[in-house]
């Protein structure tokens, strides 16, 4: 899918004749405005393209070049980009301005002219950029970090163009710039009879992309720590009891020994209705993952909890449902574009059939939904190229089953060799590891009154060697993206059989290539600090993954 973002400005109109103008830029406060202003029969049409944290637009207009004795016209909303003067005098000619407050004061574009009652119309721009000897329709691309970019809009002939921002500079039409950070260039074009059009590119810098697979990526990230119960709580982060996630807590897990942490985030409690994200939330996760990346750590960022839609894996709902993955996968990895490798996504988390009966075989139905989604995680990341076009990606198995996944997975068709990594859980037996209603306390070889003994063991190593066997020996690396075992305050002489059985897991799975990480909800890590809590646990974890 072609990635299309053109923020084409078009005006209306101004006199047969009139000399072309240069855009009408001006800068200040970390932003930067240019204007131009096009005459119409019935008005002046005024448009701009606007850079940096702008809070604040004004438009002003004078009968002459200066602005001493201009009037304020309109007061207006930071994020508009064009105004109607309908009160201009025919065949007037007027000044115009716009005045753009920031945080460190207010400052000015250039004044643009036109008058109104002309006919003359502008012409229609269409944005191109060619990053990496690939031309592509476009106004926003990823740059990679020390390399160069061509923009060429279009038409080719026919009029004049005038540039700002980003290095650019005269007037050719192509303009070849080499950013160093993110910037904005805004091109003018004024056709022969002095309409103008204005166009801007977005420029991105693109984190580097090792070239390295998913399986030597895997050997990095173990062990692996799960940030549970807060980006994925609803309705909001603090709605599960656990604070806002910090810098601390990122640096924290870092310290105290593992490489990679699973970010669960919960997207359609976020969206409006239409899918289209909030950009309060985009940002809020944008930020976490930059803390993670500070410290150091691997991010698996994913869909968790998304309300059942996902679980409706019927035929019926399939089209809808590849339909709203899509568009939500879309805008995720719009964001994140020009992050770095160690910036991985996971499309899904534990989705099957919603209420099927426990032990029950899936149905093929249910099976073909499942494995459909992840073609369709895999074709919206790839499509929003930059980064994307080569990140590193995880699918899971039904239910993140592991004899399911053995049986039953199909893995998508990817446009890029080795970056893919397959997921599953494990909490077995449930009446140990997480069913607080259970009296099972007890595991493993040295229980004294064991309850339960199917899942002992030897059933640990044989279930981490269907993964080796099925995914990690054929290049595939396995997330053991969730696994976890939790005390039981009635019987208080459980914790070394928990320890027992998080050492027994973690080291298995790291034996047979698996990635482990531990599902935390706030126990073993202080949220707000980064304090290891329980020091025993937290090294009995890190010390069986070497």
């Amino acid at each position: 899918m072609r990635l299309l973002l053109s923020t084409l400005l078009l005006a209306l109109g101004a006199s047969a004749g009139t000399a072309a103008q240069a855009q009408s830029c001006g800068s200040g406060g970390g932003a930067t405005v240019c204007l131009v202003a096009n005459g119409a029969a019935d008005q002046v049409q005024l448009n701009w393209t606007a850079s940096g944290a702008i809070n604040g637009l004004e438009v002003y207009r004078n009968t002459s070049a200066t602005p001493t004795g201009r009037s304020r016209i309109a007061s207006l909303s930071a994020k508009a980009t064009s105004y109607a003067d309908a009160t201009a005098a025919t065949g007037t000619p007027y000044w115009y301005w716009v005045k753009f407050s920031t945080a460190a004061g207010s400052y000015n574009s250039s004044a643009a002219t036109a008058s109104r009652g002309s006919s003359c119309a502008p012409t229609a721009v269409t944005p191109y950029i060619n990053v990496s000897g690939t031309w592509t329709q476009t106004a926003s691309a990823s740059v990679p970090a020390g390399e160069s970019a061509v923009l060429g809009p279009q038409p080719a002939t026919g009029g004049m163009w005038t540039w700002n921002g980003c290095g650019t500079a005269g007037g050719a039409r192509e303009q070849t710039i080499r950013p160093t950070a993110a910037c904005t260039a805004t091109a003018t074009y004024t056709n022969a009879c002095g309409a103008k059009t204005l166009q801007s590119f977005a420029i991105g810098i693109a984190g580097p992309m090792r070239n390295i697979t998913s399986l030597q990526m895997s050997k990095e990230m173990v062990p692996g720590w799960n940030v549970g119960n807060t980006l994925d709580a609803t309705p909001t982060e603090t709605s599960w009891g656990n604070p806002l996630i910090n810098q601390a807590l990122m640096t924290g897990i870092k310290n105290a020994g593992f490489k990679s942490i699973r970010l669960p985030v919960t997207w359609t409690t976020h969206v409006d209705a239409n899918d289209n994200i909030d950009p309060v939330w985009m940002a809020r996760v944008t930020q976490v993952v930059k803390y993670a990346r500070n410290a150091g750590l691997y991010v698996v960022l994913n869909l968790h909890h998304e309300g059942g839609w996902l679980d409706n894996v019927l035929y019926a709902n399939q089209a809808a449902n590849n339909a709203r993955l899509a568009k939500l996968w879309t805008q995720i990895a719009t964001n994140f574009r020009d992050f770095d490798d160690y910036l991985l996504f996971a499309g899904l988390n534990e989705v099957g059939k919603e209420n099927a009966p426990w032990g029950v075989p899936p149905q093929k139905e249910w099976l073909d939904v499942q494995n459909g989604y992840h073609q369709v995680f895999v074709n919206a990341v790839r499509a929003t190229g930059g980064n994307n076009a080569k990140r590193h990606l995880v699918v899971q198995g039904y239910f993140t089953n592991i004899d399911t996944a053995y049986d039953y997975a199909v893995l998508p068709t990817d446009t890029v060799a080795n970056r893919l990594f397959f997921e599953v859980h494990y909490y077995d037996p449930y009446n140990f590891t997480i069913n607080g209603d259970s009296t099972m306390w007890q595991w493993g070889a040295t229980a004294t009154n064991p309850t339960e003994t199917w899942a002992d063991e030897p059933y640990v190593d044989a279930e981490f060697q269907k993964m080796k066997t099925r995914f990690i020996d054929k290049g595939v690396p396995v997330i053991l993206g969730e696994f976890g075992a939790y005390l039981k305050p009635a019987y208080p002489g459980m914790a070394p059989y928990r320890k027992a059985w998080a050492e027994y897991v973690t080291h298995s799975s790291v034996q047979h290539g698996l990635v482990p990480m531990w599902w935390d909800t706030g126990e073993m890590i202080d949220r707000t600090t980064g304090a290891v809590k329980l020091p025993d646990m937290i090294n009995s974890l890190v010390n069986s993954a070497k």
